[in-house]
């Protein structure tokens, strides 16, 4: 079992910031890749960051400069640092991990998401 838990998430005026964190636990033998991706309503699901185990990172065009994506391979967790959010970045932000079990199946897996809501 592999579980990913995002939180941070919220209500920020535009110009704000907001950091959102994702956990991984559970059978994880290593992790590749970790990253953020978002989903509006009618829209479909896009690429923020990513970020690898050896700190490799990709952005977004629509978050560079804004958005930093880090991580901390012991602890199995990735953070997103949003700031100056504009209203567009509102969606729901959903982590992802591209991992291997213990039982050497490696697959992605998805959180349940964190909403960032952003007013004008």
């Amino acid at each position: 079992q592999v579980q990913l838990v995002e939180s941070g998430g919220g209500l920020v005026q535009a110009g704000g910031s907001l950091r959102l964190s994702c956990v991984a636990s559970g059978s994880i033998y290593s992790i590749k890749t970790m990253g953020w991706y978002r989903q509006a309503p009618g829209k479909q699901r896009e690429l923020v960051a990513t970020i690898t185990s050896g700190g490799s990172t990709n952005y977004a065009d629509s978050v560079k400069g804004r958005f930093t994506i880090s991580g901390d391979n012991a602890k199995r967790t990735v953070y997103l640092q949003m700031n100056s959010l504009k209203p567009e970045d509102a969606a729901g932000y959903y982590c992802n991990a591209d991992l291997t079990t213990y039982a050497f199946r490696r697959q992605g897996y998805w959180g349940q998401g964190t909403q960032v809501t952003v007013s004008s």
